[in-house]
């Protein structure tokens, strides 16, 4: 196998030589089992499936979240593929294109000519699509970004939860989870959203000593701004290329202006600008033709360019999962490259605040009494319910959670017979713990960016990559402040088992010379002080 797939990438993509994570994650799908592969931006994911796909029969449908990465992979696949005859090797059905484009692109699966089919996760929500796909009889299901099932599945886009379901309509063809960021509770809810069977697990190490990690904590918010945009100049001076992140698209602009007012080309983007406009942002970016681009996290999925010199955040984002991922597409041609974030208390007030809004159960109730009428498809239950696909896929993700109902093979969701009352408890406590999950990663986000010690360390640590030495490469370490980590040894060992008192079991992630950072399973993050752990009564060893 592992001769056949070295010979498909060469011969097919050009590839010369494979990494072994990627050899041992195609092995896997290319023998039909399931694979969840944690890889750094940069490692080649996207031929983690790529070619296995060739050896299979079907063609390979790919998740994939934003249509500007489905058409940048989609390219990219029809440049290493197209032999100047017959339909494209890769094609894709979205609401964007004309109805006669992904016609198409129908017809270009359904003969065989194409052997790539980009979907998201909303066009799988519809049953005609699962439909025309399961005819196909796909070789992978391959969901790219894949973190975005944790992240975006449980609020902002509740589709990527019922992809489960998908799956199994399908008659649950190889599953293929592919992301560059994941620390231990995020892979374990990919695993348990998507309904992986037994996946083989690849991820390679987080630590990427090429970035130099600094912050700064800023009192006043009108002086970050002034400050982000001077350091930002400073950078592009120094002839760097690179990426502003901001948290809202008011700050894009408002930062784009007074970059541009120094005469530096920079250029906005956010989620909210028309799509012409967002095309023409990338193409600035891989063309060189902008110093900088300053976006919100709508921009940098999937984008291939190995030279930005420095990711600048002018705000916290809402996870160390976020900010990972964003760092992470800096110095991906392994030279030196400026990671900095310029903090203010006030950047996750807001996050926590969304995150204490209290669950309406009137979506609750308006599914259980729509499904009295018995089972229904999703497109039925909108009509039965009244609510909108996006309520009302939050609300059968929460009943389903809470074994209030069942979707069927067939995409029919189905009440259990549990007691209403009951029913809306249980899932006013499923979302209860996704808020308490929710809220630990914000708290994490700020200790990383308030921290006096190694920022590296806490950065893995997350990750559950455990580095006691100071890394030699942040602004902590360069200031001669950070200590080695637990010095005399009295905190538990990453990774080991621990029972608390009040929040149950855990994995110990990281440990601080006066700090333990645990993860419970119910609860989230929570840092624990290392004098209480260690008077022998807080961090009990799980089973003793």
């Amino acid at each position: 196998m592992r001769s056949d797939l070295q010979r498909v990438a060469a011969d097919a993509f050009g590839l010369p030589e494979l990494r072994p994570e990627q050899l041992e994650a195609m092995e896997a799908a290319a023998a039909g089992r399931d694979v969840l592969a944690v890889l750094p931006t940069g490692s080649g994911k996207s031929a983690i499936y790529q070619v296995p796909a060739l050896l299979r029969d079907g063609p390979a449908v790919v998740v994939s979240p934003l249509v500007a990465l489905q058409r940048d992979q989609r390219e990219g696949l029809d440049d290493a593929l197209a032999d100047g005859a017959g339909p494209p090797p890769a094609v894709a059905v979205n609401a964007t294109q004309k109805a006669s484009d992904n016609k198409r692109a129908w017809e270009a699966v359904e003969s065989g000519g194409a052997r790539y089919l980009f979907l998201s996760p909303e066009q799988l929500a519809r049953d005609d699509v699962v439909e025309r796909v399961a005819a196909v009889a796909p070789a992978l299901f391959v969901v790219d970004e894949a973190h975005c099932v944790s992240e975006w599945g449980h609020d902002f886009r509740p589709d990527y939860l019922r992809l489960a379901d998908v799956v199994e309509r399908l008659g649950h063809p190889p599953v293929v989870a592919l992301t560059a960021t994941a620390a231990p509770p995020v892979r374990a809810d990919i695993v348990e959203r998507l309904g992986l069977r037994d996946p083989r697990e690849v991820t390679a190490g987080f630590d990427r000593p090429n970035l130099h990690l600094a912050a700064a904590v800023h009192a006043d918010e009108d002086l970050r701004d002034r400050e982000v945009v001077e350091r930002v100049a400073e950078l592009v001076g120094d002839g760097g290329t690179g990426l502003l992140y901001c948290a809202t698209r008011t700050a894009t602009t408002r930062h784009t202006e007074a970059l541009t007012a120094r005469g530096i080309r920079a250029a906005t983007y956010h989620a909210g600008m028309r799509r012409a406009d967002r095309d023409r942002v990338h193409e600035e970016f891989r063309s060189g033709a902008a110093d900088v681009v300053v976006a919100t996290s709508a921009f940098g999925m999937g984008i291939d360019r190995p030279d930005v010199r420095f990711v600048v955040h002018a705000a916290s984002p809402a996870s160390i999962d976020s900010y990972y991922q964003e760092i992470g597409r800096a110095g991906r041609d392994d030279d030196p490259a400026t990671i900095e974030l310029h903090h203010h208390a006030g950047d996750l007030h807001l996050q926590r605040f969304l995150t204490a809004r209290r669950l309406k159960p009137d979506a609750l109730h308006a599914v259980l009494t729509a499904l009295e009428e018995g089972p229904a498809r999703p497109a039925e239950l909108g009509r039965r319910s009244g609510l909108s696909a996006r309520r009302r896929t939050t609300a059968v993700n929460l009943l389903e959670q809470a074994g209030a109902l069942t979707v069927d093979g067939d995409g029919r969701v189905a009440a259990t017979g549990t007691d209403r009352a009951e029913a809306v408890a249980r899932a006013g406590e499923v979302a209860q713990r996704r808020r308490e999950t929710v809220r630990s990663r914000i708290d994490m986000m700020r200790a990383y960016a308030e921290t006096t010690d190694c920022r590296r360390r806490l950065l893995l640590g997350y990750f559950g990559e455990q580095h006691p030495e100071p890394c030699g490469r942040c602004d902590n370490c360069d200031a001669g402040r950070s200590t080695r980590a637990d010095p005399d040894g009295a905190a538990p060992d990453a990774q080991e088992r621990v029972e608390h008192p009040q929040f149950g079991s855990g994995v110990v992630m990281s440990a601080e010379d006066d700090r333990v950072t645990v993860l419970f399973a119910e609860h989230g993050y929570k840092t624990l002080a290392l004098d209480a752990v260690r008077e022998g009564d807080l961090l009990t060893p799980e089973g003793a």
